[in-house]
């Protein structure tokens, strides 16, 4: 019997000192917890796949963000109108000229949804706003050099 009782304490001993692993679970044991089996049983989405409401936030958040760039380009637009001061043909300040077309445009473009389109007159807008500017520039410094000119040809 000694011998018998040695051969548990020794089991005993080794099992307490042995590295602990997870136990094992036969198939039919089942899972622990209903988040288990849920997680084990339901088919996850796609992490590229939105429910309705996901993807009407998604919509929103980009439309949030779109609508701040268009306010960003059309104040920009103000901005850059305040250094067309001379009138144009018809006795009218180029810069109302200028804000009256941007109002126009912006007023056209408010219920487009599409983002690809917004993007694309987003776009095309910083695109026209900084031509507009560098002709500015460009003819405003012809116009010094040419003053420069008449100076030292005149002086």
């Amino acid at each position: 019997m000694p011998v018998a009782g040695h051969s548990r304490a020794s089991a005993l001993l080794r099992a307490v000192a042995a590295p602990r692993r997870p136990p094992s679970r036969s198939i039919h044991e089942g899972p622990d917890t209903i988040e288990e089996l849920l997680d084990r049983h339901l088919v996850k989405k796609p992490a590229g796949v939105l429910d309705d409401d996901a993807a009407e936030a998604e919509a929103r958040r980009r439309l949030t963000s779109s609508r701040r760039e268009a306010l960003g380009l059309y104040r920009d637009i103000l901005r850059a109108t305040r250094l067309f001061a001379w009138p144009d043909d018809r006795g009218v300040p180029w810069r109302e000229v200028l804000r009256a077309n941007a109002r126009r445009e912006f007023e056209e473009a408010r219920g487009e949804r599409d983002p690809e389109v917004v993007a694309r007159l987003l776009i095309g807008g910083r695109d026209a706003v900084q031509q507009a500017l560098d002709r500015l520039a460009e003819a405003s410094r012809r116009a010094v050099e040419a003053e420069e000119a008449k100076r030292r040809g005149g002086a």
